[in-house]
């Protein structure tokens, strides 16, 4: 039974440090992206504007995929953590790759991401959606000792 103890007692330290760490994420993701995603979301609920409806969509997908992101690489860190501040590095590191995957596929499309979220284009809102699913998943295969 004691050693049981231990095991609940780890889990509960690393969902400590977990939860901070998706939560800081979110925050990183909405203050690095020039829209306002909750803004979009909420807007969107309450109108029956299709654009802001569309807008809505667009930007939960986009948030919504980081957050997905994000949780892969946390798996994996948790996974392969040493420690409990390994485990907060990698968070960091996997919250600063998806920041940076966001901006560089901004810089590569041919359109721009962050005009075409806000108006709408739930195309755009998708496809951002599944490249930071990708990344996080990569980032989370990249972690190993």
């Amino acid at each position: 039974m004691e050693a049981q103890w231990m095991y609940v007692c780890n889990f509960l330290a690393y969902l400590a440090v977990t939860l901070p760490l998706m939560g800081f994420g979110i925050f990183i993701f909405a203050v690095t992206t020039p829209y306002r995603e909750y803004d979009l979301i909420r807007e969107g609920a309450q109108t029956d504007d299709p654009q802001k409806v569309a807008a809505a969509k667009a930007a939960a997908h986009d948030l919504g995929g980081k957050i997905i992101g994000l949780a892969l690489v946390l798996a994996s860190a948790i996974f392969h953590a040493v420690s409990l501040w390994d485990l907060v590095i990698w968070g960091i590191v996997g919250t600063v790759f998806q920041v940076l995957v966001f901006y560089l596929f901004e810089w590569l499309t041919p359109f721009k991401v962050v005009s075409e979220i806000p108006k709408g284009n739930i195309s755009v809102g998708i496809f951002t959606s599944r490249l930071s699913i990708a990344a996080g998943l990569l980032m989370a295969a990249l972690i190993s000792y």
